[in-house]
């Protein structure tokens, strides 16, 4: 049993003190609504708390577990929603303003199953608006709990903070670009984005529908796997959900990596990526290595032209989703979602072809590259995290953006899974990660690599002195 005070305990070990009744789910609710309170103002990773229906349901899970009724391992965990999952008992607003009073008809697809398995949903989590780049200027963006001067992550910020900073215990994110594993990394966090069509996004705003996945955002590779296996599967009101079953990712995440092959592309790796981000990577290569992984050479495919699309593929879809009230409520935007629309608005169909064809010879050649490995080990970032002052200075220089997504953005245009991982601490204290990368719906074997890692080293185990 971990000495982690009772806020930065894995959900696992939590799941576990329930089942034997040494803890109840409504005190440690409780709890995390009181520690919510006292930090959640320095850190604003809450768009609202649900504090009298988290204690409500907190009671039902003890008068379940009393009966020795159990749900699986979400059961009277406290998690937090990214604020683009529908709530029927919340508003939704999605980081926008025209949302601010939404009220969905009906739960996300991914809600209802968490909550079936027990899960207490301590409130909405803060997000930029629609899920693209930055939060609006309205609203109060989230300050990263480990250094406030420094970037959080977008877009799933106010899950990054919440979680990191021992506000819940597990959240849902959402990646279109980068955004489950840009906050993990910020955070010290493990992230999973699953195969495109994995988790159902019935009932999830759409930032770019084919681009869009729905993962956890966790502080173990353990935990991330108990929330995918709750919000993972087939969906009837999704039809672009997959239909393969679900494993339990659970059951076999202990049972090591011998054998499993891993590639690396060190151009790729290593060419124009800050060194600290390279001796972390490496490191993390030799403790693969020495876990029985084997390590191979691999050729990644050609992938600067993909990224350079990455933009223009995600205005067009962005464009599409927000036909209703852009540009009919167009002052009511920020500058850079109205920028994005615009820019998805003026697309020709020539253009929108380039990208679809680009899009599907990168898929083909990754496809063939997972013939000859099971995984590839990638970084997160090409620099540790930045300040918000250096990524103000970003902002203003596209090739910048361009060159953050290297290692993110061809993984949504594939739709293939990863796993984001702490992998060190930079000069600066802040944490260090890295992506193991799978083919489609190789989850199961992501998981299993992620906990093998980290029952070897303790970077996930850092926590932000804020306490």
């Amino acid at each position: 049993m971990s000495t982690d005070p009772i806020h930065y305990k894995q959900i696992t070990e939590l799941s576990e003190l329930f089942r034997r009744g040494e803890l109840l789910p409504s005190k440690v609710t409780e709890a995390m609504l009181s520690r919510i309170e006292k930090l959640d103002g320095r850190f604003h990773g809450y768009a609202l708390v649900l504090a009298e229906r988290a204690m409500a349901r907190a009671k039902v899970c003890d008068a379940e577990l009393a009966k020795g009724i159990w749900r699986g391992p979400l059961h009277g965990v406290p998690i937090g929603l990214k604020d683009l999952c529908y709530t029927t008992f919340a508003t939704t607003a999605g980081g926008t303003t025209i949302n601010a009073k939404f009220v969905p008809s009906f739960n996300a697809t991914i809600v209802d199953r968490l909550e079936r398995a027990g899960a207490v949903t301590l409130g909405k989590l803060k997000m930029t608006e629609g899920a693209y780049t930055s939060h609006h200027p309205d609203d109060q963006a989230p300050l990263n709990p480990w250094n406030v001067d420094y970037w959080v992550g977008s877009s799933s910020s106010g899950s990054g903070v919440a979680t990191s900073a021992g506000l819940c215990f597990g959240s849902i994110g959402s990646d279109t670009g980068g955004s489950i594993r840009f906050p993990s990394a910020s955070c010290g966090l493990t992230g999973i984005k699953p195969t495109w069509g994995r988790v159902s996004r019935h009932g999830i705003f759409p930032l770019a529908d084919s681009l869009d996945h729905v993962g956890p955002m966790c502080r173990s590779a353990a935990d991330a796997a108990a929330m995918l296996g709750v919000i993972a599967g087939a969906d009837v009101n999704d039809p672009t959900a997959l239909q393969a079953p679900v494993p339990n990712y659970l059951a076999a995440i202990g049972d090591g990596i011998r054998g499993l092959r891993i590639g690396m592309d060190r151009s790729y790796t290593q060419d124009g990526i800050d060194p600290q981000v390279v001796a972390a990577l490496l490191d993390a290569e030799r403790t693969l290595a020495a876990l029985g992984a084997d390590i191979r050479e691999v050729k990644f495919p050609a992938y600067e032209k993909l990224v350079s699309m990455w933009i223009p593929m995600c205005s067009i879809e962005t464009a599409e989703a927000h036909l209703e009230t852009y540009p009919s409520r167009k002052s009511e935007y920020g500058p850079d979602l109205t920028q994005l629309i615009e820019q998805g608005r003026s697309m020709s169909g020539v253009e929108i072809a380039q990208i679809h064809h680009e899009r599907l010879k990168f898929c083909g050649s990754l496809s063939a590259l997972f013939r000859d490995v099971d995984l590839l080990l990638i970084p997160t970032m090409p620099v540790p995290i930045p300040t918000l002052t250096k990524m103000g200075e970003y902002g203003a220089d596209p090739s910048v953006l361009l060159s953050i997504l290297r290692f993110t953005a061809v993984f949504d245009f594939s739709g293939s899974p990863t796993i984001t991982l702490p992998n060190g601490i930079a000069s600066d204290g802040l944490p260090l990660s890295m992506q193991l990368v799978g083919p489609h719906l190789s989850e199961d074997v992501l998981a299993r690599s992620g906990h093998a890692f980290q029952s070897v080293t303790d970077w996930h185990t850092r926590r932000a002195l804020i306490d």
